[in-house]
């Protein structure tokens, strides 16, 4: 028998509220199955199962929170039958966990979840708004990236249903209670318990982790030339952007100097098997997250320009996966878009290094020789001294120039 257990997806999670659950007992599941969602400060993430069998029994009813490591459910492994006091396909009630098990059988058990169909992404404010606003999610559409329903479709249903009802007496006659919380005030509350997660998983970065810091100035100017010849032929929704190239530069230099891209443990680092990038990713409503791109170096800059719109999208409404989560073996960010000239990131543990990108801009640099006006960008890396060391880091960077340099070799 085999326990499934909830993800640590990331360092800055201790906790989360299963969502739903996508399977029910006697399902059978596979690996990389989404069988459940689970809420976090950040996002509404869906569980993946990283085992074939059949689902014995769910230990956690939906809404309700549990800690990192937590059972949430059994499974048989393939071949493995269910002992007898467990019949095949009867559903656990929410209400008797996790009471131990009686001779007797519950009358009428409840079902954790409804059947499954599809499912209709919403992000974790919304679901929340919809809740106190008494609003059926079932009954929107969404108008969010991919159909997402958002905080403004919500409100806008609750608005519409309530318009012929007569008018709330004042603010100072009604009482002020949790319940009367606005959908805002609910969003701004979930943004500072991101910012207090964030700022413990970075006091504890620099706190545990020697950061050491190195930068290089690149020229652009082959590459972003390069790439105005290969999007001259794809339509608009096709063309690659910039980041892209650097996004495959990282990976391509982290398979080359594997010593950035790993892990640290108690026991010391253990290099990754992938080049998994965390791409780090601003959220409209404050705080930001980092989830994986898998195997960037081994992907096409077409594949890697449909995998970072896909994910963008899907961080901001809310909906990602937890391998996402919990995969990245390193993290690259670009405030190039901020206006910001350079950045120099907090390692999020247990990664040992992050690259940092800053605004493509022209700057006067000398080459060969001589003076001259160039586009370029300013690269820096932040990274573990545990693991690697300066004269290491620098390689690393000059790899990544060298990259960008021959962006054919990308």
């Amino acid at each position: 028998m085999i326990e499934f257990t909830m993800p640590a997806l990331g360092a800055d999670m201790d906790e989360g509220m299963l969502n739903e659950w996508m399977v029910k007992p006697g399902d059978t599941v596979t690996r990389g199955q989404i069988v459940a969602v689970v809420e976090t400060t950040k996002a509404a993430v869906e569980i993946e199962c990283w085992h074939d069998g059949v689902v014995r029994e769910l230990l956690v009813p939906v809404g309700q929170t549990v800690a990192v490591g937590t059972p949430l459910a059994t499974l048989l492994e393939p071949g493995e039958q269910p002992g007898p006091s467990l019949p095949k396909d009867q559903p656990v009630a929410a209400d008797t966990l996790p009471a131990a098990p009686t001779s007797a059988p519950a009358p009428h058990p409840t079902p954790l979840a409804a059947p499954i169909g599809h499912r209709l992404w919403v992000s974790p404010v919304a679901r929340r708004a919809a809740a106190s606003l008494g609003v059926d999610l079932k009954t929107l559409s969404g108008t969010g990236p991919q159909g997402a329903v958002t905080l403004h479709d919500v409100e806008h249903a609750a608005a519409t249903a309530h318009h012929e009802k007569p008018k709330p007496p004042p603010p100072h006659q009604q009482p002020v209670s949790a319940e009367s919380k606005s959908a805002a005030e609910k969003a701004r509350e979930r943004g500072t318990a991101m910012r207090v997660s964030i700022a413990a998983a970075m006091s504890r970065s620099k706190r545990e982790i020697p950061h050491y810091y190195l930068a290089d100035e690149i020229i652009l100017d082959t590459a972003l030339n390069w790439l105005t010849e290969q999007n001259a032929g794809r339509s608009i929704t096709e063309r690659i952007l910039p980041a892209v190239l650097q996004l495959k530069a990282v990976g391509l230099a982290a398979r080359k100097f594997p010593e950035f891209n790993g892990f640290w443990r108690d026991e010391g680092f253990a290099p990754a098997s992938g080049q998994h990038v965390g791409v780090a990713i601003s959220l409209r409503g404050g705080g930001l997250v980092a989830p994986a791109i898998h195997d960037v170096s081994e992907k096409t800059l077409t594949e890697l320009m449909a995998d970072l719109t896909d994910l963008v999208a899907r961080a901001r409404a809310g909906s990602l996966r937890s391998s996402e989560m919990s995969d990245p073996t390193i993290t690259l960010t670009n405030l190039g878009d901020k206006g910001v000239d350079s950045v120099f990131g907090v390692i999020y543990p247990p990664q040992v290094a992050i690259v940092g990108f800053g605004k493509p801009a022209q700057r006067v640099v000398v080459v060969d020789g001589g003076i001259r006006v160039a586009t370029t960008v300013h690269a820096s890396l932040a990274a573990d001294h545990r693991a690697s060391d300066g004269a290491r880091g620098a390689l690393f960077l000059a790899e990544i120039n060298r990259l960008l340099q021959q962006p054919r070799d990308l």
